[in-house]
Order: C-alpha cells, then sequence, then structure tokens
C-alpha cells in the first residue's frame, strides 16, 4: 500500500480510534452534532441539556466522554459552562479518515473521483 507523507498535526491511528469510540454512542453522537451545529460560539450545559432532551447526569457522563477525547471542550464562566466542539480537532480526524482514500485504486480509477478524496 502507497504511504502519503504525513504532517506533525495528522493524527496516528491511536488517537483517532478513542475519538471515533466516542463518536460511536447515539446520545453522544447526538449531543456532539448539536455542538457542531451552535458554531463556534457553543452552548452553555442547560441549552444542550434542552436541545438534546438529555438528563443532566446523562449528558454529564457522555460530555466527560467527549471532552475526554479532546473532541469537545469546556470553559467555565461563572457558574456557566460552556462547551464547544473543537473543530480543528474534527479537521484532524476527517484528514485521517480521508488520508489514504483511493491509494489502491490504480491507474484505471476515475481521476476527478479520486480528487474528491
Amino acid at each position: 500500500m502507497k504511504k502519503r507523507a504525513s504532517s506533525s498535526q495528522e493524527l496516528s491511528a491511536e488517537a483517532a480510534a478513542p475519538m471515533l469510540a466516542a463518536l460511536g454512542s447515539l446520545p453522544r453522537l447526538a449531543v456532539f452534532r448539536t455542538l457542531l451545529r451552535a458554531g463556534h460560539e457553543g452552548m452553555n450545559v442547560t441549552e444542550l441539556q434542552t436541545a438534546t432532551a438529555l438528563p443532566a447526569s446523562t449528558l454529564k457522563h457522555h460530555l466527560a466522554a467527549l471532552v475526554g477525547t479532546g473532541l469537545v471542550a469546556q470553559l467555565r464562566n461563572g457558574r456557566e459552562v460552556v462547551c464547544t466542539a473543537r473543530f480543528e480537532q474534527i479537521h484532524h480526524l476527517s484528514a485521517f479518515l480521508l488520508r489514504e482514500c483511493c491509494l489502491d485504486a490504480g491507474a484505471s480509477a476515475d481521476k476527478a473521483a479520486m480528487a474528491r478524496c
């Protein structure tokens, strides 16, 4: 298999696996997608709980998993905790998933399709 040159910012499989595992839970995926929609401003935990309809203890559990993998950041602002998706990490994870896309497609592969990878 051909390898593409890697940069120092590319994720390793060891770093990507926990992120992908964290997103493998439907409630976590819902929390994460809600934060993606919120953009760089993020949402406070109360807003996030309302948007996802998850009980507070369940939301706390899922947020801990997402924060632990680096996909979500939390910032305390007084008594409020604001959660944001870490877009840089998401870009690194996407790049990891696509890094070797179409490498083994061969010479007969549609060049336009390979360019989309």
